[in-house]
């Protein structure tokens, strides 16, 4: 009896671990379920943390992988997927909790491929920037009559509306002159934006991300910024008001490496839209004041783009797992991705690092910064560049790289304070009485 026993328990422990995996929409409760299950299982190279509040009060949670979750390694670029910014467009949302038990499962089981991204790239997953819409769209189900019901916050505001507006800064800098990177922000932009939309400008402050991608619904394309054109255009009404970016051939390359990997968006033909390899530029589609994409470009150092995944903005339960085949391999291709162009770190004379420093490639008007430990990342496309890294009170360094197709090429750069130029004063010539300068008393030559 006990043989018998004993080879039951074994085939259900085998069935569980052959199982398929349930596919499945899951409300806010069993949102944050999933989240500590993965952590749990995966304890070591996960951390889960909340970066604030909805209107409601619900946590926008949170999930790291890393080999030293919650320590930013020098080096080794961050990443992060935000999913659900809109709360009826829930695959993003779905797509993450299932890349999260993927990643767990795959590093357990020595999966090579997902070992290597894990152990050098810290990878932050937000599958939900919206749980107050969610609820309001996952109440009435995949068979809402009303197509924006559950889109907006509990305040009504839609969230990639809702950033500040720094692209007539840069259309503006462009034309005139000025900052081409980390534009500030106006003094008073905590009050004038949302409560989500300010934990996730908070968060974005708070890490020096390289590299992101916010998951939408309600067409199958790659998006790329601008997504605001220099002359504002409704949906629908002249496509043609494509507006590049400094880095447009970069962004061009990042959108075509989640389009091809995706199982159908590089055909082009989805959801009644064509889109020539599956992508395009924001502003070309329709003009987009206000968005995540743009302001993540020009306020920080992250390079993002907007993946619309699904014809169905809330897609039927059945339809979950032929999604996520679709889409699996694109997710993991695209944290690739941060693993390209040039790093490395600023560092003074004494090897301190050099926070701030500027790092600016000949050709491209997009600069970026080094972080609070010294190290920068700077996405490239494969060529040769002359790359300057500049700081206050430091000698400008200057070098030429060529940069492969592979990994990053590491160029290190160590700025020599600056000498303060010293000129010689001139002596005043003394003022007589009445304040006439007196004529200089010439001694007579000695005779040769």
């Amino acid at each position: 009896m006990s043989g018998l026993l004993s080879v039951f328990l074994h085939l259900l422990l085998l069935f569980k671990l052959v199982a398929p995996v349930t596919f499945r929409h899951r409300r806010y409760d069993d949102l944050v379920r999933t989240l500590y299950k993965v952590h749990n299982e995966c304890p070591y190279i996960t951390r889960v943390y909340s970066i604030g509040r909805s209107v409601k009060g619900r946590h926008l949670y949170v999930l790291e992988f890393s080999d030293y979750p919650g320590i930013h390694e020098p080096l080794e670029p961050e990443v992060k997927y935000v999913g659900n910014m809109h709360g009826n467009e829930v695959l993003g949302r779905e797509l993450l909790l299932q890349l999260s038990e993927f990643l767990c499962e795959e590093f357990r089981n020595g999966n090579q491929r997902i070992v290597r991204l894990v152990e050098g790239t810290r990878i932050h997953l937000l599958p939900s920037m919206n749980p107050d819409g969610y609820e309001v769209a996952a109440a009435q189900g995949p068979d809402i009559s009303g197509y924006l019901i559950g889109r907006n916050n509990a305040n009504g505001v839609d969230l990639n509306r809702n950033f500040p507006d720094l692209n007539t800064y840069i259309y503006y800098n462009e034309k005139y002159g000025g900052p081409n990177h980390h534009l500030p922000l106006p003094d008073n932009w905590k009050s004038q934006v949302e409560p989500e939309t300010r934990a996730v400008i908070q968060w974005i402050r708070s890490f020096n991300f390289v590299l992101s991608a916010n998951l939408h619904g309600g067409a199958v394309v790659a998006n790329y910024p601008y997504d605001k054109s220099l002359e504002h255009r409704i949906r629908g009404f002249r496509r043609t008001a494509n507006t590049p970016t400094p880095d447009d051939k970069l962004f061009q390359k990042l959108a075509k490496v989640y389009s091809y990997a995706h199982g159908w968006m590089h055909q082009g033909w989805n959801c009644g839209d064509y889109f020539p390899d599956g992508i395009t530029n924001g502003a070309s589609w329709y003009s987009l004041s206000k968005g995540m994409q743009d302001f993540n470009y020009l306020h920080t150092n992250c390079f993002e783009i907007t993946l619309e995944l699904s014809c169905d903005k809330f897609p039927r339960q059945e339809e979950l797992q032929r999604e996520w085949l679709g889409n699996r391999e694109a997710l993991i291709q695209f944290l690739e991705q941060a693993h390209q162009g040039i790093k490395g770190m600023v560092l003074d004379e004494n090897n301190n690092n050099l926070a701030e420093a500027v790092i600016s490639v000949s050709g491209i008007n997009h600069d970026v910064t080094s972080g609070d430990h010294g190290d920068y990342f700077r996405l490239l496309l494969p060529g040769t560049y002359t790359v300057t890294a500049t700081a206050p009170g430091f000698d400008p360094e200057t070098v030429i790289v060529t940069v492969g197709p592979g990994e990053p090429k590491l160029v290190d750069f160590q700025l020599k304070r600056s000498i303060p130029q010293v000129f010689p004063t001139r002596r005043v010539p003394s003022a007589g009485p009445g304040g006439r300068v007196l004529p200089k008393r010439v001694q007579p030559r000695a005779a040769k």
